[in-house]
């Protein structure tokens, strides 16, 4: 990070989360656990709720535990990102949705955008974009890494 400090738009205490009032609930889903340990030490002012390392247990977890903002990898075994997206929109998730991914091409994003994607995070600027990606969907507006050629 260039040493700024980035903080949810709904710090501890005082927003969704923390007694009284709660902290948005995340979903991480990714392959790689080490992405999920990083993503984790990231969102100290969210309530992460779980983790998971394919799509199928994605859709069956973040229906259980109905998280505000599911972050999912694109490429996960048993079912990718963007089918597990698709599977959550067809159940009616009202989660919203940040991809965290290494593909920059453009076929990839705007097929994470058709399945109602807010955001689109390279992992190779988790540590500056994923938090700005989860606070943009809070409120609904779409976010991609500024690193992406457009």
């Amino acid at each position: 990070m260039s040493g700024q400090a980035v903080l949810s738009l709904f710090p501890s205490g005082s927003g969704k989360g923390d007694s009284p009032l709660e902290r948005p609930r995340v979903l991480l889903a990714d392959d790689h656990d080490p992405v999920l340990e990083r993503a984790r030490s990231l969102l100290r002012n969210f309530q992460v709720v779980g983790t998971v390392n394919n799509g199928r247990d994605l859709v069956a977890q973040a229906l259980r535990l109905q998280p505000d903002v599911v972050v999912l990898d694109i490429t996960m075994p048993i079912m990718t990102g963007i089918e597990a997206a698709h599977e959550l929109h067809e159940v009616g998730s009202t989660a919203k949705l940040v991809f965290l991914t290494v593909h920059e091409q453009p076929a990839f994003r705007h097929a994470c955008f058709a399945e109602g994607a807010l955001g689109y995070v390279t992992k190779s600027h988790l540590g500056t974009d994923l938090i700005p990606a989860i606070n943009e969907a809070l409120l609904g507006h779409r976010f991609i890494s500024p690193s992406i050629p457009r």
